[in-house]
């Protein structure tokens, strides 16, 4: 006997998920996780500093993006709350007026985790890209690296894998540097 389709999650069935996890719909699929650990924590928020300042409120870099934590992306079928995400605002002029954004972002950030790392490499990475996501940084802070993707006809080519000490210039973020110890500090 066949086994029934499993039905698609819907955005309702992502409100009805408690306050204390991180909800997504991927894939059709509804995947919660508990709220980041302290050290994954940590090198988000480092992250948003080190690109941030420079890129977002232009203190010594360019300016000229929009970088957010954690914000609820509506692409098509698909709900994600990634890390970190960057607009360049030659793309998104304002931010919008929604809870959630429907513009597909320039840049994500996934900080990975034992709960996470399936979900972000398996499942999160592939939509990305069917979503036109330019550039995508996985971040481990157990083991310490940064690997950098860019879509290139439709599949993530590796730029680099950084990690202990060395400097992090690296697209789309290479008008300035800093060093990757400085997410774990």
């Amino acid at each position: 006997m066949a086994e029934p389709a499993e039905k698609e999650a819907s955005y309702e069935d992502l409100l009805q998920v408690p306050d204390n996890l991180v909800a997504e719909i991927v894939g059709g699929r509804l995947y919660t996780s508990p709220r980041p650990a302290p050290k994954h924590a940590r090198a988000s928020s480092s992250l948003g500093v080190e690109v941030g300042a420079p890129y977002d409120k232009g203190r010594g870099g360019p300016g000229g993006w929009w970088i957010l934590d954690e914000p609820e992306l509506h692409l098509g079928a698909d709900v994600f709350v990634p890390d970190l995400a960057g607009w360049r605002r030659e793309r998104m002029p304002e931010l919008p007026e929604t809870a959630w954004f429907e513009l597909v972002p320039d840049w994500v950030c996934e900080i990975l985790s034992p709960s996470t790392q399936r979900l972000d490499r398996a499942e999160k990475m592939p939509r990305y890209a069917e979503h036109g996501v330019r550039w995508l940084w996985l971040i481990d802070p157990e083991i310490r690296t940064l690997e950098a993707y860019e879509l290139r006809d439709g599949h993530w080519l590796l730029l680099t894998v950084l990690d202990e000490d060395k400097p992090v210039s690296v697209a789309p973020f290479d008008a300035t540097e800093f060093p990757l110890s400085a997410l774990w500090a």
